[in-house]
């Protein structure tokens, strides 16, 4: 269809865009009555927003349903539109009786939106989902200046947009700026925001902003009244201000609350029970509010509770008074809402939900039924609060949606026994045992300055000599473990597992002690006895590496040895041949001989002893593999295991493990026993596995909890390049170099245990291998942090900052073990601060004692213990702090309990400090001055004539006065009563006894100053008019002298 691109100078816009809804208040919609629009008013559409408007008007469709019966449901070419926006047409004829097109049809700024909600959407073809054609209307700025190629570029957009989105488009007047197109069925459809702020156009047309302004006097009051609830409704609502769809953001809420806790009282509040025709509840005809209003009077209506705002928001009075619902102010108050029916969320119980191969009983819990008021969340120490059951649980209990659950996370999982009671021999035995192991081995210790504080850092300090010792007691401390009754299944082969982990690192990283080193040791010890030396023969550098191998070989022997037993006990019907092959894979070699010569077989008792061994022999044996094959030897009549025996001699493993699953340790033995020359390194050999496992030719080195748990976990377990801790000591040994990139995944907790969150032995495993220099690292700090986690989740708080001063120093994060330390101080203080033992170890590792008097500063600042928190405080130097408690809360207390020796003694311990206290001279420094005052005034003081002495004390009295009222007035409401009245007992005090040296050898006026200073005083008003009484007595005898 052609387009007209011409550019008018003048864009005029038609007035047909700006119609709207009218509402006729003459005779001709209301003549008719009651009676006779009865019927028909049932069957019309609603339609309350007054800026929409439809065709036929709803009064018009009322009488034709009247006159013609069923009309409403064959309307033909029905329009609905919004002013200023557009209007869409639905082709042929249309259903619309009972339709609520203010919830099916959303104009929008350049967009239109026919049923939102696609589970209220009919079927194509039925209700408005159907076909029809869409005119939107585009105020497009700077219109004028657009030349007629960027009129052309702009109109082509259009044209994609709308194809883009399945429709067709028909045409773009530039005149009207009116954009038409057709679809087929509805969804959403219009300029995207993005689009939109390519096209630069006003918000809404004038005729949108302002429709009351182009209809004038015959927009009905009543209709101005709607208009206005419902956009102040959606302007001012809470929804707004946060950047959400109002609209949207109230059908939820009505979707998942009451309706009756929203209706006003008695419907009154806004909208009167004698609504003119079309107003807000009379929308459907013009006789519909006569017709149902008896329905508002029937029923009771509900008193909604006014929104309180959230600073008038107390917690405690939260009762049946209690204003109502919370909301961020009281914007909405007295507003309509809205309401409508929903039946809620509702879910069969009776199927279950599919979690990762799981299931579980899934009900509404809390988050849904409240909304986002309530979510997961995490607590301190491993607390989780909840709501509902656990994904994946198979407990048959329902847990109600209201039930909040506060549960914490097993970091002690460890330590608990099969009936999951923490015992307190496992929780010495995981964490205490090794740690002190630890602290006995050398350390290297580095101070390093860290503000105005110095903290020790330790590092593992031992070399491979003494490796196979450390190793060997490390593996005691685990055989103790094992010999715990009642341990889980699953924890004995984790122990297991960790007692093979210590035993290859002693094979694959310690040292061999050679003659030569031994002579040297004897040459320092002069004193050794002789009979008590271990001999150490001397052994050939070049041997090293085989004996290395040897070793390895027989620790390879030994970790799959149990594997070999089960399958041959669980094998009911084995055959002799499946047997020997079964020893061989453990390299079993004198149990395989001896099993088949005690079977008849002595050829292959024969073979089987030269099994592993020279070159030749396995070429022998292949070479006669491969005669056979090329002679064409039928191998049915052989044993098909018999083949495999001799393949796997050969040296051939593929073919040995043709149709046989294997674990990936004895994988590792046929390699390196039967598939290398018998003089391989063991770099060579683990080199050669690493090549096979990634062509995919070889088992998989997962981790033990997977190779030998259950088979479920088996079946389950996904590959995520997690594995096995033996395997990546083998390739740390292998690449012999301290860049080792597989770090964090080698020392993360899924390498040697299924609990993410048990560290309690890999990090020993990483304090030793870094200490005998096989890597260094300084990256690794995930895997000390868990074990601190570990560690305080246990209340043990003292190892957690021994293993924090172990974390290497980084430059560029020099305050992070200071900021861990310090945490751990505050969040556990009542942990630490009650066990001396810790209290002592963690002064011991050279904290500084200000941290930890700090820490319970503000532990019993915040119980209320004020006098123990200013005790901390003037012990972590924190002046500021302790005279602000001192002035607040602990002097006045002391001050009335006659304690004046601990007032003076906290005064004159913080007065040395008093250029960093703020207000020293009108806090502290005034019990400081007022002792002092009061000593000189309780002085005997000869020296001096009476009236010198009475002027010096008055002159000081007035400014120790003065001072006491300013402080009273920088101090203000921090001071509680108590406060208030010691100041008034200090003022007492002193005009006391400034009063009291006043006597008759003084002058009259010296006297005067005297009350004078004392009335300046704070003082309770009976003392204040005693003492006016004594300066009126005063003051008559002088008049008295004068007259005589």
């Amino acid at each position: 269809m052609g387009v007209d691109v011409a550019i008018p100078k003048h864009v005029l816009v038609h007035q047909s865009q700006y119609k709207r809804r009218r509402v006729s208040l003459d005779g001709a919609d209301t003549s008719l009555s009651c009676q006779v629009l009865h019927d028909a008013e049932d069957y019309l559409p609603t339609l309350q927003c007054s800026d929409y408007y439809t065709k036929p008007c709803l009064s018009e469709l009322a009488i034709r349903e009247f006159t013609n019966p069923g009309y409403c449901s064959r309307v033909q070419d029905f329009v609905v539109g919004r002013v200023g926006y557009g209007y869409v047409k639905f082709i042929g004829e249309t259903d619309i009786r009972f339709l609520d097109l203010d919830s099916i049809i959303k104009f929008n700024r350049c967009e239109i939106a026919v049923y939102e909600d696609d589970n209220s959407k009919p079927l194509e073809g039925q209700g408005l989902n159907k076909p029809a054609e869409v005119t939107l209307l585009l105020e497009t700025k700077l219109l004028d200046n657009l030349t007629e190629d960027r009129l052309r570029k702009f109109v082509e957009k259009l044209k994609l947009k709308t194809e883009s989105q399945g429709a067709q488009f028909i045409s773009f007047d530039p005149l009207n700026c009116e954009w038409k197109f057709s679809v087929q069925h509805f969804s959403r459809f219009g300029l995207g925001e993005e689009e939109d702020e390519d096209i630069p156009m006003d918000d809404v047309s004038p005729a949108a902003q302002d429709p009351a302004d182009i209809n004038g006097s015959e927009v009905s009051d009543v209709e101005e009244e709607t208009a206005l609830v419902n956009g102040s409704l959606l302007s001012h609502s809470l929804p707004a201000h946060l950047g959400l769809d109002p609209v949207r953001m109230n059908d939820l809420r009505m979707l998942m609350f009451s309706t009756k806790e929203d209706e006003v009282e008695g419907l009154s509040s806004m909208v009167t029970h004698d609504n003119p025709p079309f107003a807000k509840d009379s929308s459907r005809s013009p006789l519909y509010h006569s017709s149902r209003k008896t329905v508002y009077t029937t029923n009771t209506p509900s008193i909604r509770k006014t929104p309180l705002a959230l600073k008038e928001y107390n917690p405690g009075s939260f009762s049946v008074s209690s204003p109502g619902n919370i909301l961020m102010s009281q914007q909405n108050k007295g507003l309509h809402l809205t309401t409508s029916k929903a039946e809620g969320f509702e879910l069969d119980l009776t199927s279950e939900t599919p979690v990762i191969a799981s299931h579980t009983h899934n009900i509404v819990d809390a988050a849904l039924f409240m909304g986002r008021s309530f979510r997961v969340g995490w607590g301190p120490n491993g607390v989780l609060v909840h709501s509902g059951m656990p994904v994946g649980s198979d407990d048959s209990h329902i847990v109600l949606s209201s039930v909040i659950n506060l549960e914490k996370v097993a970091l002690d999982k460890v330590t608990r026994d099969e009936s999951n009671k923490v015992k307190e021999e496992l929780t010495d035995l995981c964490f205490s045992s090794p740690l002190n192991l630890h602290k006995e081995l050398s350390h290297e210790t580095k101070k390093v300055e860290l503000g105005t504080f110095d903290l020790k850092f330790q590092k593992l300090v031992c070399d491979r000599l003494t490796l196979p010792d450390i190793c060997r007691r490390y593996i005691d401390i685990i055989e103790k473990q094992l010999e715990v009754p009642n341990l889980l299944p699953a924890s004995r082969v984790l122990l297991m597992h960790q007692v093979l982990v210590w035993e290859l690192i002693k094979v694959l990283f310690s040292t061999r002690k050679t003659g030569r080193q031994l002579k040297l040791v004897e040459d320092e010890e002069d004193d050794m006895i002789q009979d008590g030396r271990e001999n150490y023969p001397d052994v050939d550098q070049e041997a090293l590496p085989l004996i290395r191998r040897a070793e390895f070989s027989y620790w390879l022997q030994e970790s799959v040895y149990h594997r070999v037993q089960e399958e041959v006990s669980s094998l009911e019907e084995l055959g002799d041949l499946e047997h020997i092959f079964l020893l061989l894979s453990g390299r079993q070699l004198d149990a395989a001989v001896e099993f088949a010569a005690s079977r008849g077989d002595v050829r292959l008792s024969c073979l089987l002893s030269q099994a592993g061994g020279s070159i030749e022999n396995r070429a022998d044996v292949s070479h006669q593999l491969d005669l056979w094959r090329k002679n064409g030897l039928d191998f049915s009549f052989i044993e098909e295991d018999r083949v495999r025996l001799l393949e796997l001699l050969a040296g051939n493993i593929h073919e040995a493990l043709h149709g046989v699953k294997i674990d990936w340790k004895r994988f590792l033995g046929l390699v390196m026993w039967y598939g290398l020359p018998p003089d391989t390194s063991l770099p060579d050999v683990f080199n050669t596995y690493q090549k096979l496992l990634n062509k995919g030719n070889a088992p998989t080195p997962v981790p033990v909890y997977i190779d030998e748990g259950p088979a479920e976990a088996a079946r389950n377990w996904v590959f995520n390049d997690r594995f096995d801790l033996a395997y990546y000591l083998m390739l740390l040994h292998a690449r012999q170099e301290s860049d080792f990139g597989a770090l964090k995944t080698m020392f993360s907790a899924f390498a040697s245990t299924n609990d993410p969150l048990d560290y309690h032995m890999i990090w020993h495993h990483r304090a030793v291998l870094e200490a005998i220099g096989t890597f260094s690292s300084n990256d690794l700090h995930v895997l000390d942090m868990a074990f601190v986690s570990q560690l305080l989740c246990l209340g043990q708080c003292h190892w957690a900052i021994y293993v924090v001063l172990h974390m290497p120093h980084r430059e560029d994060y020099p305050y992070l073990q200071t900021t861990v330390i310090r945490e751990i101080l505050f969040q556990y203080c009542e942990v630490w601060s009650n066990q001396e033992s810790q209290w002592e170890f963690i002064d011991n590792l050279g904290i500084p004692s200000a941290w930890l008097h700090e820490a319970l500063a503000i532990y019993y600042n915040y119980n209320a213990d004020l006098a123990k928190a200013l005790h901390h405080f003037l012990e972590c130097a924190n002046w500021q702090r302790a005279h602000s408690v001192f002035m607040t809360s602990v002097a006045h207390s002391l001050f009335l309990s006659a304690k004046h020796t601990d007032v003076w003694r906290l005064a004159t311990g913080m007065e040395d400090h008093k250029s960093e206290i703020d207000d020293w001279e009108l806090g502290a420094g005034i019990y400081i001055s007022f002792y002092i005052l009061r000593s000189s005034l309780q002085e005997d003081n000869t020296t001096m004539t009476e009236l010198d002495t009475l002027n010096n004390k008055n002159e000081a009295c007035a400014v120790f006065i003065g001072r006491l009222n300013k402080s009273l007035a920088v101090w203000g409401s921090k001071l509680s009563v108590d406060a208030r009245v010691v100041y008034s007992k200090m003022g007492e005090e002193i005009s006391s006894l400034l009063l009291s040296d006043s006597n008759e050898g003084s002058t009259f006026e010296v006297q005067l100053s005297c009350f004078d200073t004392a009335f300046r005083a704070p003082m309770p008003e009976d003392l204040r008019s005693y003492h006016l009484q004594d300066a009126i007595s005063l003051y008559t005898s002088y008049l008295t002298e004068i007259v005589q």
